[in-house]
């Protein structure tokens, strides 16, 4: 469903809120600002829990201030604050929004519909946006047009434990490929003091990219082929809902996981609380760094016995603040940190993905001088490029009525008991409710 391609920046624009529902309007009455300096907002650093990628931000706004008038300066905001808290979303609704700003696809809409998203297209090699794997740019684009420029691809896998394993009587000729198997391995691997398998229970928009894996293996589609109307309430959906309340109600699922939720590969899987964990590729780096003695390994998320197995590939992005103090300096800042063809773009992007942060690069040309270095040629790295890449597909990018449709059936059948086919129903006809009135860009 196509709206107007170049959505108005004008005052009128509105963010919705995902949570109450509520329209936080950009208000333009920020107080005034030195338009030579321009902000970015991050849940990395200075100062974040991980040494290698706050450095890598520190290294990157000090390499542009060396070489640029406009200066950047970083804001740390704690990952609980920014991804599932209020931090940016009322920022923006008081007019006092970051310049840069890292978004997630399935927030994307808010923000473009809201008219906070500058067009990074004019500051753009055509070259370097051909550089781009289409999967993980699509999700930036409208109406052809650039509106971000992503950092890493994270595809989602089944991490386990190899201890865990070997003390159930398990061997890796064990591991399950089907989702029966995988309930049922998670049984063996189940204990008094640890779950045999962790899936996501935090209501969030992080939750709802964990479930679309099953849905698609499964099947299943949110929306019909037109955009015109939900095709949630089917089979496919019924069975990735009803998978999920299984999982817990057959005791081998937490109720309730620990740290900051089901991306936490620390508190989680090294802890020793779950002995399986669906998480993406970052838990790489943040086990080799916080837990290096875990002997683990990864595998492909199991599909149904009869569906076709996919992941699903997350990915932040940076983005320029269309509303901002200066939005030309912050267009050309995200272009010069991701989308420039100099080799010290390059190089910034191989060591984001292979050495700050594990994840696998957005461009080819990365990508080819990560394989020089041996990036892939072994371990859980190797794995998810050569075994967990074999089919994928990006992160959706839904506006928050369809999130939230989607959050509640999913809460209410993994953890309040609810029927998978009443969830799906109601979550249908909201977001058919939502479709009837939505004027907006392409949701998908």
């Amino acid at each position: 469903m196509m709206g107007p391609g170049g959505a108005g920046f004008g005052r009128r624009a509105l963010l919705r809120g995902a949570g109450a529902g509520a329209a936080l309007a950009l208000t333009g009455c920020a107080p005034r600002r030195d338009p030579g300096e321009i902000t970015f907002w991050n849940f990395y650093g200075p100062g974040g829990p991980q040494e290698s990628q706050s450095d890598w931000f520190v290294r990157l706004a000090e390499e542009w201030n060396a070489t640029h008038e406009v200066q950047v300066r970083l804001r740390y905001v704690p990952s609980k604050d920014y991804k599932s808290g209020p931090a940016l979303q009322t920022a923006f609704s008081a007019g006092t929004g970051p310049d840069v700003f890292l978004l997630s696809p399935g927030d994307f809409l808010r923000y473009y519909n809201g008219g906070a998203l500058a067009d990074l297209t004019p500051h753009l090699d055509p070259s370097v946006r051909a550089d781009f794997l289409p999967q993980v740019l699509e999700t930036r684009l409208v109406d052809d047009r650039v509106y971000g420029l992503p950092m890493e691809i994270e595809p989602l896998a089944l991490f386990y434990d190899e201890d865990a394993l070997e003390g159930a009587g398990l061997a890796e000729g064990d591991l399950p490929r089907t989702w029966d198997g995988l309930l049922g391995v998670a049984d063996a691997l189940t204990s008094p003091d640890r779950f045999g398998l962790m899936l996501e229970t935090n209501p969030g928009y992080y939750q709802n990219f964990t479930w679309y894996q099953f849905l698609w293996m499964a099947g299943g589609e949110v929306f019909s082929d037109d955009q015109r109307r939900s095709a949630f309430a089917g089979p496919a959906a019924h069975a990735a809902l009803r998978y999920w309340q299984q999982a817990v109600e057959a005791g081998v699922a937490p109720r309730r996981v620990r740290g900051s939720g089901g991306n936490d590969s620390i508190s989680n899987l090294a802890s020793g609380f779950c002995a399986m964990q669906q998480l993406g590729i970052w838990g790489i780096a943040e086990i080799a760094e916080q837990a290096p003695d875990l002997r683990y390994g990864v595998i492909p998320m199991p599909a149904p016995a009869d569906g076709e197995y996919t992941t699903v590939l997350g990915s932040w992005a940076m983005v320029a603040n269309a509303q901002g103090v200066n939005p030309r300096a912050a267009a050309e800042f995200v272009v010069w940190a991701l989308g420039s063809a100099d080799p010290a773009c390059v190089e910034r992007m191989r060591r984001w993905n292979t050495e700050a942060k594990s994840g696998l690069p957005p461009r080819r040309s990365v990508q080819r001088v990560a394989e020089r270095r041996g990036a892939f040629d072994s371990g859980p790295m190797r794995a998810f490029a050569s075994e967990v890449m074999t089919r994928s597909r990006a992160e959706p990018r839904f506006p928050p009525e369809v999130y939230r449709a989607i959050s509640d059936a999913l809460q209410s059948c993994q953890l309040d008991g609810g029927d998978p086919v009443a969830a799906a129903a109601g979550a249908a006809d909201q977001i058919d409710t939502f479709l009837s009135t939505y004027d907006g860009a392409r949701i998908q």
